[in-house]
């Protein structure tokens, strides 16, 4: 049996909002630490097996240069909201591939590995819906639908709780970290750092991130 090819759908912020609570670390390297995250979320989609295309949501020009110079497809936000941005994302991957299964991504996921969003991805597919929970149990990495099914997201704040509320199945999984790791706080970054940054992210925390 054929396994199933997925649009990932990731939504980017403008940068003049993104990575706001990591500006005290970050400083003048904010917005480079944000496009650099991005791009390696992107990059490591791209890279799985089981993945057919990335699908960048973003109204901002720079990242979505930066990004679609890595293989992605960039479609414009809305701006009325993260989850209208992932529905703006999802009518792109129905129209370039109505039969594919669709997951959204968070963009913030610098130590992902391509083999452990593929581990996700294969759990994914045995459900209608389904979520990753984030690492700290609260908020959601990951949502999934299978073809045909009503894609319906509900990320921002405590999301997990309200994916769970909407019959979506929870994916607790061993051997995905890279994927529950998200990255809010220099707390994080360190966390995601322990689990290998990835090349861009790397090169722009090297400028202040110590310890």
């Amino acid at each position: 049996m054929q396994e199933a090819r997925w649009s990932i759908v990731i939504p980017v912020k403008t940068l003049i909002r993104a990575k706001t609570r990591l500006a005290g670390a970050a400083g003048a390297h904010r917005e480079d630490l944000a496009v650099a995250v991005a791009a390696d979320t992107a990059s490591a989609a791209l890279a799985c097996p089981l993945v057919a295309r990335v699908i960048v949501v973003t109204a901002d020009p720079i990242p979505a240069a930066r990004l679609a110079v890595l293989g992605a497809v960039v479609v414009p936000d809305p701006d009325k909201g993260l989850n209208t941005a992932l529905r703006a994302g999802f009518a792109e991957s129905v129209r370039l591939a109505p039969r594919d299964p669709v997951a959204a991504l968070q963009a913030d996921l610098p130590a992902l590995r391509p083999a452990e969003l593929a581990r996700a991805l294969t759990a994914a597919a045995e459900f209608d819906e389904s979520f990753v929970p984030d690492a700290p149990g609260v908020g959601t990495t990951l949502y999934a639908t299978g073809p045909g099914i009503p894609f319906r997201p509900r990320f921002g704040g405590e999301s997990r709780a309200r994916h769970l509320s909407c019959g979506a199945k929870e994916l607790l999984l061993d051997g995905i970290d890279s994927v529950r790791r998200d990255v809010d706080t220099v707390e994080d970054l360190r966390a995601a750092a322990a689990l290998g940054l990835g090349p861009h992210t790397a090169a722009v925390a090297a400028r202040f991130l110590v310890g």
